[in-house]
């Protein structure tokens, strides 16, 4: 039997030593369904967007409550071009839907990680662990104690709505 996402972050986590929380809940397929599902706020979930960055494709992970700011992350890497994994590139890439990927680059997806100081300024993190009916929550400096992410700023508060 294949080890799922799920499985292997689980085992990442166990094996740290790191405490965390489970929770099954129902599908969602945005972060506002997932926070009220799992009983968090908005801004505690850690959002996990696959982007091509120039020539490679690198995850970066940023409040729910926030958005991905292309502009900077250009600026960073020094490249013309950002867009976002479609979603046959990240099923082919990783196995995974749209909402479910999980904040961790290797050893659980093959990717270079990122992290926006707005999950870590959280006192916990909780993310879609791999599919859309399976979330963790945890300490955010246990996350980043295991996932070894790379501090970059990559988010920006989103623009207000007239409606």
């Amino acid at each position: 039997m294949p080890t799922t996402v799920f499985d292997s972050i689980r085992r990442l986590l166990t094996d740290a030593g790191v405490p965390f929380r489970e929770v099954h809940h129902a599908p969602t397929r945005t972060s506002e369904e997932s926070a009220r599902a799992r009983g968090e706020p908005l801004h505690v979930g850690g959002k996990a967007l696959l982007v091509k960055v120039g020539d490679d494709f690198r995850l970066f992970v940023l409040s729910a409550a926030l958005q991905f700011d292309s502009s900077t992350v250009r600026a960073d890497f020094g490249v013309r071009k950002t867009r976002f994994a479609t979603p046959d590139e990240l099923r082919k890439l990783t196995g995974l839907t749209p909402g479910s990927v999980p904040p961790f680059g290797r050893p659980v997806l093959p990717f270079d990680l990122f992290v926006d100081p707005s999950v870590l300024a959280n006192e916990r993190i909780a993310f879609n662990a791999g599919s859309l009916t399976d979330s963790i929550v945890m300490a955010s400096k246990d996350w980043a104690h295991v996932a070894c992410p790379t501090t970059l700023l990559c988010a920006m508060i989103p623009a207000k709505s007239n409606d």
